[in-house]
């Protein structure tokens, strides 16, 4: 089962973190399902970028990033050549480490 080590942010998990889930399972879900509280305004269906991360491991292990995914990555805050959704994001069987920016384009965040 890959791992996914966060980066210290802030506000979702100061001190970083690592989770583990199975291939197949969204960055954003995996989060999520071990309560570092990501946001994700748009509930994951690729339609915002508040669930933006940069991945600074294991880039190229994901899924392919769609033209949606790309069309709205345009958009993130902080953007970098290795961004992405993290709901779109999807796990293979390398191990990835992300950062969440520290900012969003989101101002007013929502209570999911």
């Amino acid at each position: 089962m890959p791992t996914i080590k966060i980066l210290p942010h802030p506000e979702y998990c100061p001190q970083g973190a690592s989770v583990s889930a199975p291939p197949g399972t969204s960055i954003c879900e995996a989060l999520l399902d071990n309560d570092i509280k990501i946001e994700h305004a748009c509930d994951m269906s690729c339609a915002c970028t508040t669930c933006h991360v940069v991945v600074r491991e294991g880039f190229n292990s994901l899924g392919e990033l769609d033209e949606a995914e790309e069309d709205l990555l345009d958009r993130a805050w902080g953007l970098e050549p290795n961004s992405r959704l993290s709901c779109q994001a999807i796990l293979a069987q390398q191990d990835v480490t992300i950062e969440i920016p520290k900012y969003s384009i989101n101002h007013a965040k929502e209570n999911h």
